[in-house]
């Protein structure tokens, strides 16, 4: 185990990305008094009330799904740390980034709104429409990055965004560009290989505008030392300072995020129980396919039982 204060590493906290969410998402959450609090003061913020954006139209855009995401990420990670279960270590993918450094203490919650909310407005201006995300299942990150170079090009794009698992890699860029990669990924023997449901060439270079916007709003924003390990996206490795967190939230946009890297370095660092965020179970399925001896269990109302006492069991094991 590894010491992080007066405290070891034993229980990460990881916040899924967009994709994961889903209809009546925010209506679903743990029946806790800290999830009701975190949503009102969501809604506050935003002079509207959060719940109402996860409807199955509304959660198509980007701006709504983001927020929708964030809120979810945020109030059960109140909620659980409301029940004595203290994250030592965070991770968060893509948006989820924002929940982990709010949950880590590094950003105010109003501030998380503030950056979440400018990301996703620019993101769906600065590409509306013929560009996205695709995912490859069954080649490694060097089979993909082959096929991408031999196809990108200036007037239609197409770079290796997301490295989620060793053979599950998201592709971001043009989409007629992206088509060919799949095509080429398939003849190559790639197990899947299809476009994903997000409008936006997330984690490449077309989104450093973006990227630009954020660093200078994040420079003007009081920010904390992080209160536990967070581990960031483009280059998956333990940050233990407010400034290294936020330059992995300006940047996570245009570079690719190594989340395999990052889950793998959670468990370096001792961490044995995975709780995901809401909604969905994805990165608790990439955790179990990929760590050996680290448990993950998706936080769904159902299962806060069994959540409390698995983690009375490693606090023990401790």
């Amino acid at each position: 185990m590894v010491e992080y204060g007066d405290r070891l590493v034993s229980v990460a906290f990881i916040f899924p990305g967009q994709g994961s969410q889903a209809p009546g998402m925010l209506h679903h959450l743990l029946d806790h008094p800290a999830v009701v609090r975190t949503l009102d003061e969501i809604s506050d913020v935003l002079h509207s009330d959060v719940r109402s954006i996860d409807t199955e139209q509304d959660l198509e855009f980007t701006l709504d799904a983001q927020l929708a995401l964030f809120a979810a990420g945020v109030a059960t990670a109140r909620a659980l740390m409301g029940q004595n279960i203290y994250p030592a270590a965070v991770s968060g993918l893509s948006v989820g980034a924002f929940a982990a450094a709010v949950t880590a203490g590094v950003l105010q919650l109003r501030d998380g709104i503030e950056l979440v909310s400018l990301r996703a407005r620019q993101m769906a201006n600065l590409f509306p429409t013929g560009y996205g995300l695709s995912a490859i299942v069954g080649l490694d990150e060097c089979q993909v990055t082959k096929i991408v170079q031999a196809t990108t090009t200036e007037r239609a794009p197409v770079f290796v965004g997301n490295i989620n698992a060793p053979r599950q890699i998201v592709i971001a860029g043009a989409n007629v560009a992206m088509d060919r990669v799949l095509k080429e990924a398939r003849r190559q023997g790639a197990s899947k290989a299809v476009r994903l449901h997000v409008s936006v060439p997330s984690h490449c270079p077309l989104l450093q505008p973006v990227a630009d916007l954020l660093a200078r709003r994040i420079s003007a924003m009081s920010l904390s030392p992080p209160q536990a390990v967070y581990v960031g996206n483009v280059n998956g490795r333990p940050l233990r300072t407010k400034e290294l967190v936020a330059n992995d939230l300006v940047n996570n946009i245009a570079h690719g995020v190594r989340w395999n890297d990052a889950t793998t370095v959670l468990q370096e660092l001792g961490c044995n129980l995975f709780l995901e965020m809401p909604p969905g179970h994805t990165l608790s399925d990439l955790a179990r396919q990929n760590l050996r001896g680290v448990r993950s269990i998706p936080v769904e109302a159902s299962v806060l039982p069994r959540i409390l006492r698995v983690a009375q069991q490693e606090e023990a094991n401790t």
